[in-house]
């Protein structure tokens, strides 16, 4: 497969993302772990490549299956509410 420099800029945007998982990659550019850390290597400095690689090895929300929610974002408790443009009081 080959992929514009548009697409290769896109997986190295959502790989160096932390909680975008590799599944996604996968689905959107048929693309499996292995290789986007190979085109990670190939494209980044290799100081950056290492700092990414520490970052994600291990890291739950890189991976699908490890994952302790199943869809949306983390909200935290002390967030206001945003409805219709406006923030609402407690």
């Amino acid at each position: 497969m080959s992929l514009s420099e548009r697409d290769i800029d896109r997986i190295i945007e959502m790989a160096w993302e932390d909680r975008t998982p590799f599944e996604a990659i996968m689905y959107q550019f048929l693309i499996p772990e292995q290789e986007v850390i190979r085109l990670m290597r190939r494209k980044m400095k290799p100081s950056s490549f290492i700092l990414w690689r520490k970052r994600v090895q291990g890291r739950a929300t890189k991976h699908q299956k490890l994952r302790t929610f199943e869809k949306g974002r983390f909200k935290c408790s002390r967030q206001k509410q945003i409805t219709n443009n406006s923030i609402s009081k407690r």
